[in-house]
């Protein structure tokens, strides 16, 4: 099946709630993570015109609906995709969360639906499912949760989940419900995606690897009478000048030995998730060969967990490898780099004015008598200026 080419694309950016800092697997440049550290970042995606931000979640981070309730306050128009995990709490109370959030937000909100696929992590919630068996209980929680969210009385028998006469009184504003973003390589998950979910998710593997998991998404939810959109998991390093990135790749991951990524290696092998499994082929855990695809590097996967590339390069490099991604149906980008503050600047004031956004962008660069604007040179003119006068 082919999928058209995407016009334009939205770019979210990340709140590290499980960590942050300027390299990889050490404490070295490491930096606390703490109520107004996390503002600072949700408030510069905010400013810089980011549509919103995925907040991870697991037993390595905060809680995600605690630290996205504590953001909207400080927030004007960023959404934040916060996850359920089904198998984990009852549908019926994930729906009134949702309507919760929706209500309080004026709309913002965005649904991340993760299955897990730590089996410590899922043995040490409580969950003791296989494989295939979360995704039986995905299906099950997202009948349910959409089904109130719609304003049905439910009454629903499945193999895991029960309810009798239920019912959501307070609706959110965003209708049916908040858009349901959802990741799963294996054949199970894809089922879900199709049957279910809005936008489908990728971690960032190469173009073409990328493209045979979007079309047997697509060529499935089509199966089904349905349409999806499509988004991918990416880190970035982005540079004035390509060396300048790649430098910044290699000093990210300076401190990492072979003990530490070969621990980590160990870790994620032991996951039942085939999108892991994926991510972990790309480089086998040894640093010898990276740059996996052009311009996209397989460094982080080293030690990370889940999205494992990123892109490096200089803007236009970095754009270009992008547009290749919406060529064959991306249409959005969840992006982070380390430490995500910084890098959140860099990707939005470099990047941004390369790429068509769908949504609403500050435009650096054309702001006029609207106070400073780079630092004024010598007391006397801005540096916009200068070149006017010369």
């Amino acid at each position: 099946m082919t999928i058209a080419p995407a016009k334009d694309t939205n770019v979210l950016w990340f709140l590290p709630t499980h960590g942050d800092g300027r390299h990889l697997g050490t404490h070295v440049g490491g930096r606390a993570v703490d109520l107004a550290y996390l503002a600072e970042i949700a408030q510069a995606a905010d400013r810089l015109g980011y549509y919103g931000v995925l907040i991870p979640t697991g037993r390595s981070c905060e809680d995600s609906w605690v630290v996205a309730s504590a953001m909207v306050p400080l927030t004007k128009q960023l959404r934040y995709l916060i996850a359920f995990r089904p198998g984990l709490l009852a549908p019926s109370l994930a729906a009134r969360m949702a309507a919760t959030f929706d209500r309080i937000s004026g709309g913002r909100l965005l649904i991340n639906i993760v299955t897990g696929g730590d089996p410590t992590e899922n043995t040490g919630d409580g969950i003791f499912l296989a494989h295939d068996e979360r995704y039986e209980i995905t299906r099950e929680f997202l009948h349910v949760w959409k089904s109130l969210l719609a304003g049905e009385n439910l009454t629903f028998q499945g193999k895991h989940v029960r309810i009798e006469k239920g019912a959501l009184l307070f609706p959110p504003v965003q209708h049916p419900h908040p858009p349901l973003f959802f990741g799963g390589s294996s054949d199970a998950g894809i089922e879900v995606a199709a049957e279910a979910c809005d936008t489908y998710l990728t971690w960032g593997e190469p173009p073409a690897l990328v493209a045979e998991k979007l079309n047997r998404a697509a060529a499935a939810a089509e199966g089904r009478g349905r349409k999806l959109t499509f988004g991918i998991r990416l880190h970035v390093i982005v540079r004035e000048t390509a060396k300048q990135a790649w430098e910044a790749a290699e000093d990210l991951i300076r401190y990492l030995d072979d003990e530490t990524i070969a621990k980590a290696q160990k870790t994620f092998a032991k996951m039942d998730s085939v999108g892991q499994q994926r991510m972990a082929a790309l480089h086998g855990g040894s640093r010898d060969k990276l740059e996996i695809s052009p311009n996209l590097w397989a460094g982080v996967g080293l030690v990370r967990g889940g999205a494992g590339t990123a892109l490096v390069g200089d803007p236009d490099q970095v754009a270009t490898r992008m547009r290749e991604y919406m060529e064959i149906g991306i249409d959005n980008f969840i992006l982070s780099g380390y430490p995500h503050l910084e890098e959140a600047y860099r990707f939005a004031e470099l990047v941004f004015p390369k790429l068509p956004i769908r949504h609403q962008v500050t435009h650096f660069g054309t702001h006029v008598n609207s106070g400073p604007f780079g630092e004024t040179v010598a007391n006397l003119y801005r540096p916009g200026e200068a070149r006017a006068s010369s």
